[in-house]
């Protein structure tokens, strides 16, 4: 049965706010940040087709629609406050509606975040969320700082999410279990918000990876004016794609996607920290190279001494408008 829009906004995301000043049902929402805090905010569309499949179940496109938004966020090292949504549905159907909720809402609360309101309307199926955090005054994770002689870390596994993507396309086979395990990185991303937050005032700069680590590395190589150098053989990952071939290895760690990992920079004086932001966040980290010079470019060597650089022309990151 379908439902109209003020009735399944009603039944499906009018949760209760504690920490907003007004939540949904009003023109605005009101939010009150804390006292020498500065408010980040952060805006992610997700459409059909484009950022993920029509068979993904309701309960985890929800749990991913705001698990994508938490990541940046996360980047940012802002602790999360609040969010909306705004929501095109082909049909306003209870067999969506509740596990799309139940996934999204469940993920909120793990996080402290607060649907405080947003928009339905008829249409192809589209999710739009903006987030809202709050991070001290001066202490925001940014994209910028990087600087010469810092190392390259990095969050987590790369590259099950595209491995998973491949697996559905009949690129790549995995065993049952194995696939379950890649497709969970695909469907079911964990935002790093802990680790984000631990990582403030020790990292130089910071980015989510959600476009490919070469092409996200590029955006804080673009705004700090440096050069970096990665070692293929340090990133991390699992099992199951260590058994790929090395060229679907190379696409899915350099070039993957959808990864939602922390990439981060920070000297080599830092490393006992990062490893310890790491430990109280519970999230595994790995240096993975390290910030040259702007006329180094960009660099991946096979081995950490004594190979020859990759060329990296095949290993484009993800373009909404040439992807």
């Amino acid at each position: 049965m379908a439902l109209g829009e003020f009735d399944l906004i009603d039944k499906y995301f009018r949760p209760p706010v504690r920490r907003a000043a007004l939540g949904g049902g009003d023109d605005c929402a009101l939010l009150v940040p804390t006292p020498g805090m500065q408010l980040a905010v952060s805006t992610d569309l997700l459409v059909e087709g484009r950022h993920f499949l029509s068979t993904v179940a309701p309960d985890r496109l929800g749990h991913k629609a705001l698990a994508v938004n938490l990541s940046d966020l996360a980047a940012c090292g802002a602790e999360p406050l609040a969010f909306t949504l705004s929501l095109s549905l082909p049909r306003a159907e209870a067999a969506f509606l509740a596990p799309f909720s139940a996934g999204l809402l469940a993920l909120a609360e793990q996080h402290d975040i607060e649907l405080v309101g947003g928009d339905t309307t008829a249409g192809p199926l589209t999710i739009g969320i903006t987030v809202f955090g709050e991070v001290p005054e001066g202490l925001a994770l940014l994209r910028s700082g990087a600087m010469p002689g810092d190392d390259v870390w990095v969050s987590g596994c790369l590259g099950d999410a595209r491995l998973a993507l491949e697996v559905f396309r009949g690129h790549a086979a995995l065993p049952g279990e194995a696939f379950t395990a890649v497709r969970e990185a695909m469907e079911r991303p964990q935002p790093r918000v802990a680790l984000g937050q631990a990582l403030r005032g020790v990292a130089t700069s910071a980015i989510d990876l959600s476009d490919g680590l070469l092409g996200d590395l590029a955006h804080i190589r673009r705004r700090s004016r440096v050069g970096a150098t990665l070692w293929l053989e340090t990133l991390p990952r699992s099992a199951a794609l260590d058994a790929m071939p090395e060229a679907l290895q190379r696409e899915c760690l350099l070039a993957g996607g959808d990864d939602y990992e922390l990439l981060f920079t920070a000297p080599p004086s830092a490393a006992e920290a990062v490893r310890a932001a790491g430990l109280a966040s519970g999230t595994p980290v790995t240096r993975i190279g390290c910030i040259e010079p702007a006329a180094i470019g960009m660099r991946v060597f096979c081995e950490t001494h004594g190979s020859e650089p990759l060329d990296l022309s095949a290993y484009a990151g993800f373009d909404h408008f040439k992807s």
